[in-house]
């Protein structure tokens, strides 16, 4: 079925990524059949980077993991939906989410209420 679902012009299809226990949504990355692949032949989450035109392994730098649990196609085959067991934060600013900023109703950032789970500056080296 992975070569039937609707990949972008650039070959990629969204994939949302969400805790398996507490179903927050903590990220959404693109991922292009190979990685899929990759991603489950490993086990653990493989996407690929638009902006370093390569593959990457959620955690190979930070340690911050996501082993998955389950996945899903949505009705029109275009985005992937992941849930994983995350190993530490999962946004590469150390929150535990990459949807952290809650906004108002009138689009305006509210005082953010979580603490980053991990320092990204040790994490990454910069």
């Amino acid at each position: 079925m992975i070569s039937q679902f609707k990949y972008n012009a650039d070959g990629l299809i969204p994939a949302i990524v969400q805790d398996a226990k507490s179903k927050r949504v903590l990220m959404m990355a693109w991922m292009n059949e190979a990685s899929i692949h990759m991603t489950l032949e490993k086990g653990m989450m493989v996407y690929f980077s638009r902006s370093r035109q390569k593959y990457w392994l959620k955690g190979e730098t930070s340690g911050n993991t996501q082993r998955v649990v389950r996945w899903c196609v949505d009705c029109d085959k275009d985005t992937l939906l992941f849930e994983v067991e995350q190993n530490g934060g999962a946004c590469h600013t150390g929150y535990e989410s990459c949807f952290f900023q809650e906004l108002d109703s009138h689009g305006l950032p509210q005082p953010i209420e979580e603490q980053p789970l991990f320092d990204p500056a040790k994490a990454y080296g910069n």
